[in-house]
């Protein structure tokens, strides 16, 4: 008789030069490209794209309709919210003071060091070659602008970028700059939703 986990699997497209461990649980209607390493335990939710050489790292949990990109690095134990997007090549780092060898010189394994996750919140996307450190938060619905290097959370609907990531504006759920129209106002041009700051922080109008 098939477990759950089988018949999700088999529901799943998995190309035939993918490592998946047998562990791994892939939810229904997941692909999972040539090259791509999927790690012992992790977890991948229904609808999602796992691109060329992309890495999910042991125990990685990662929600529904998510897509990581060719060559995306996801180390554990990394947490990855519903409808995530990760870049081609970007890196979801998880050792805050990385050592090959500990201080007596020898080679450092899992458990001479604790991993810190990152973990990026509902809908936000993480830009092409971005690299976010160790145990930092990406908030709902932001940007992680391409190249950029996060070493401090970002706030829901942020748009970050640079070299440490600085706030440059705010998205929308649309992902796009929105229009600031005075008095802590904001519009999507796409959407034309609108949303409201205060306190350095942005919400949807009303919500």
């Amino acid at each position: 008789m098939l477990t759950t986990g089988a018949i999700m699997a088999r529901m799943s497209r998995i190309h035939p030069g993918a490592d998946v461990d047998g562990t791994a649980h892939i939810g229904a209607d997941t692909t999972i490209w040539h090259l791509a390493q999927i790690r012992e335990h992790a977890r991948l939710g229904q609808g999602c794209i796992v691109g060329r050489g992309a890495y999910v790292g042991p125990g990685v949990r990662i929600g529904d309709r998510v897509k990581l990109q060719n060559y995306a690095l996801v180390y554990e134990p990394a947490e990855l919210e519903d409808g995530v997007f990760i870049g081609p090549a970007a890196v979801l780092t998880n050792d805050p003071y990385p050592r090959s060898t500990g201080v007596d010189g020898r080679l450092k394994r899992p458990d001479d060091w604790e991993a810190h996750g990152v973990v990026v919140k509902e809908g936000a996307a993480v830009g092409a070659r971005a690299v976010v450190l160790a145990g930092r938060i990406i908030g709902r619905w932001a940007l992680v602008a391409a190249g950029a290097v996060v070493t401090r959370d970002v706030a829901d609907f942020a748009l970050v970028a640079g070299v440490p990531a600085r706030r440059i504006g705010w998205v929308g759920h649309a992902g796009e700059p929105l229009e600031d129209e005075g008095g802590g106002q904001w519009r999507c041009p796409r959407t034309g939703d609108r949303y409201t700051e205060s306190g350095g922080r942005l919400s949807p109008a009303g919500g």
